[in-house]
């Protein structure tokens, strides 16, 4: 989806740069959280914010931006994630699996805060392949204060060239052949059915 399409479907303005905020089904909270501590931090710099907050936190982010007048779509969740993800420059994320492959496939720099409580630490080793790739930015939620957050967001904020550069390395960590490797397996998955079942 065009850029300026999807920013004027969510009714962001064209001409500023564009963060995504979104903490998937678990941990949306502690992101919530960090966002927005770091608000008061960032309200003089041009930003626009899409801000996917789950439901019990979606009034509170609401408030803050509107107190902080920093322009945000926020939203429980949404529906066409296509839109938001082309409306964005860069995002803010957890590191499950479906985010990563999401963020890679519409090629988002993004700013990773892996969910700490996740089994095993998955979300942290997720990261760490974006990470060493030169996709993202990793940032433990241990570590996080309002200052540095602001401190990452206005680096990506500040370096196109540095958010051009996260977004191609993102780009080629996306499996381009995706609809192929699903039938493939489905079919080698239905065909070992049938050879059991002979």
């Amino acid at each position: 989806m065009d850029k300026k399409i999807a920013r004027q479907k969510l009714g962001l303005r064209e001409d500023l740069t564009t963060l995504l905020v979104m903490g998937g089904s678990q941990g949306a909270s502690g992101i919530n959280q960090a966002v927005i501590k770091s608000l008061p931090f960032l309200h003089d710099v041009p930003l626009q914010v899409i801000h996917l907050a789950g439901t019990r936190d979606e009034r509170l982010v609401v408030d803050n931006y509107q107190r902080e007048k920093i322009p945000a779509y926020v939203a429980a969740f949404h529906r066409a994630m296509e839109e938001v993800y082309s409306a964005a420059d860069f995002a803010i994320a957890r590191s499950g699996a479906a985010s990563l492959a999401e963020l890679a496939a519409f090629s988002l720099p993004a700013i990773l805060i892996p969910y700490p409580y996740a089994a095993e630490d998955h979300q942290t080793k997720n990261a760490d392949i974006f990470v060493r790739a030169g996709a993202a930015v990793l940032l433990k939620e241990s570590d996080l204060t309002a200052e540095l957050l602001a401190q990452k967001i206005r680096e990506l904020l500040d370096n196109p060239n540095q958010r051009q550069h996260l977004a191609e390395v993102s780009a080629r960590l996306a499996p381009k052949n995706a609809a192929a490797l699903v039938v493939e397996t489905m079919e080698r998955y239905t065909q070992s059915n049938h050879d059991a079942r002979l």
